[in-house]
């Protein structure tokens, strides 16, 4: 993304729908893309130890604690190619429209992400859950007390930071939307 162009073409139109310049609104959109490069990468890093993991120990048999990994993989490997999809359109038309165009766009776009934050976030949400409880009768079973209980206390605690996450970027994107619509 070209800022030079961004702004050249922005320049040209007058600005006088917007509460923003179009360097605020290309500041926000840079800050919203980075900690979606975040997630991605922290999602992907999270996948990819899982299915090292799947593959290396627990496929030599069928049972619950299989079902419990692909469950939590595949949940995450939803919510990536999600924010992937969603990414790199916005990119896609943040380059090629005008400002006017681009400001009715990300209210769409901020819309549609209601609808991830608020049904299919906590659905993936709700099958990692289950596939993480799925894995800790056998973490009960094939480890000691303590380490059991550090993968208890560390697994909700992780999972207590994530929805913290979660919840601060959807109220970050609400009150973006709601500027959008002053």
């Amino acid at each position: 993304m070209e800022n030079d162009n961004l702004n050249k073409l922005w320049d040209i139109q007058t600005n006088d729908i917007s509460n923003f310049n179009p360097k605020e609104i290309i500041t926000k959109a840079k800050k919203q893309r980075n900690s979606q490069y975040i997630s991605i990468t922290v999602m992907s890093l999270t996948v990819m130890v899982l299915i090292i993991y799947a593959f290396y120990y627990a496929f030599s048999q069928w049972n619950t604690f299989n079902l419990g990994l692909i469950l939590m993989i595949s949940s995450l490997t939803f919510r990536i190619a999600l924010e992937l999809f969603f990414l790199y359109r916005k990119e896609k038309q943040l380059i090629s429209m005008a400002q006017k165009a681009y400001r009715a766009y990300l209210k769409k776009y901020y819309k549609a992400r209601q609808m991830i934050n608020y049904v299919i976030t906590p659905i993936c949400v709700i099958v990692y859950i289950i596939g993480f409880y799925l894995l800790l009768p056998y973490f009960k079973e094939y480890f000691s007390q303590a380490f059991y209980n550090y993968i208890v206390i560390s697994g909700i605690l992780s999972l207590i930071v994530v929805i913290a996450i979660i919840i601060n970027s959807t109220i970050k994107e609400q009150r973006f939307l709601k500027q959008l619509n002053k």
